[in-house]
C-alpha cells in the first residue's frame, strides 16, 4: 500500500514523500516501515505502542485513532505531523 510520508521525516527515507509498506493493520504498516527505514517508527509511535499526540494518521482521508486498525493492500495511509514551537 501506498504511505505518504511528512516532510520532516523524508531524511528516514531517502527524500521520498510516498513509500510501499505491507500489513494487515496499521501496527504491521508501521512495523514494515521500520524495518525498512529504521527509526521511522519511533517518530510516530511511542514506547507503549500508541501514536503519539502530535501525529495523525489518516486511511483513505479517515483519521484513524488505533494501531489495531484493519488495512488492505489497495488502501493509502497518510502520516501527519502537527508543528509546534514559538
Amino acid at each position: 500500500m501506498k504511505v505518504r510520508i511528512p516532510s520532516p521525516l523524508h531524511s528516514y527515507t531517502k527524500n521520498r514523500s510516498v513509500v510501499e509498506a505491507q500489513g494487515a493493520t496499521l501496527d504491521e504498516v508501521t512495523r514494515d516501515l521500520d524495518r525498512q527505514f529504521p527509526g521511522i517508527r519511533f517518530r510516530f509511535v511511542d514506547e507503549q505502542d500508541r501514536l503519539r499526540p502530535h501525529v495523525k494518521v489518516f486511511l483513505n482521508q479517515t483519521q484513524v485513532l488505533a494501531l489495531s486498525a484493519a488495512v488492505r493492500a489497495d488502501d493509502e495511509v497518510v502520516i501527519v505531523q502537527a508543528f509546534s514551537g514559538g
